[in-house]
């Protein structure tokens, strides 16, 4: 019964049994605004935010191309709206010991972290240059 326990806790069978409380819209915002986070997935970088005033963001993949977009709370998730992008992105994001852990709502099943990151975001874009 133990090693069962042991498995539902650190989510073997994709859930948590913690007690663990999605941030607020207020707490997210608290948190981010003014700051540009980078996040990993299964320890590679994933991409890049910056938080701007009035719930305004900033993606990138980290390939020179960024999407202007702006985020909003929705129940117990924070979704975001881009420019190139259909519909609303929805997350739960929760703090950890060592920063954000974000939890996609949609069908991927996406769980990105924050990364220690001193990197500015940069959005040159596609047609800079020759």
């Amino acid at each position: 019964m133990r090693f069962l326990w042991f498995l539902l806790s650190i989510g073997l069978f994709g859930t948590s049994l913690s007690a663990e409380t999605p941030l607020s819209g207020p707490e997210f915002d608290a948190y981010t605004a003014g700051r540009t986070i980078t996040y990993n997935a299964n320890g590679q970088e994933f991409g890049a935010e910056t938080y701007l005033r009035r719930q305004r963001v900033r993606w990138s993949f980290l390939q020179g191309e960024c999407q202007e977009g702006h985020w909003f709370e929705r129940g117990d998730t924070i979704c975001f709206v881009y420019e190139a992008v259909d519909g609303p992105q929805c997350w739960q994001f929760f703090m950890t010991q060592s920063g954000l852990r974000a939890e996609f709502t949609g069908d991927t099943g996406t769980i990105l972290f924050e990364s220690p990151s001193d990197k500015d975001l940069s959005c040159p874009g596609p047609d800079v240059g020759m």
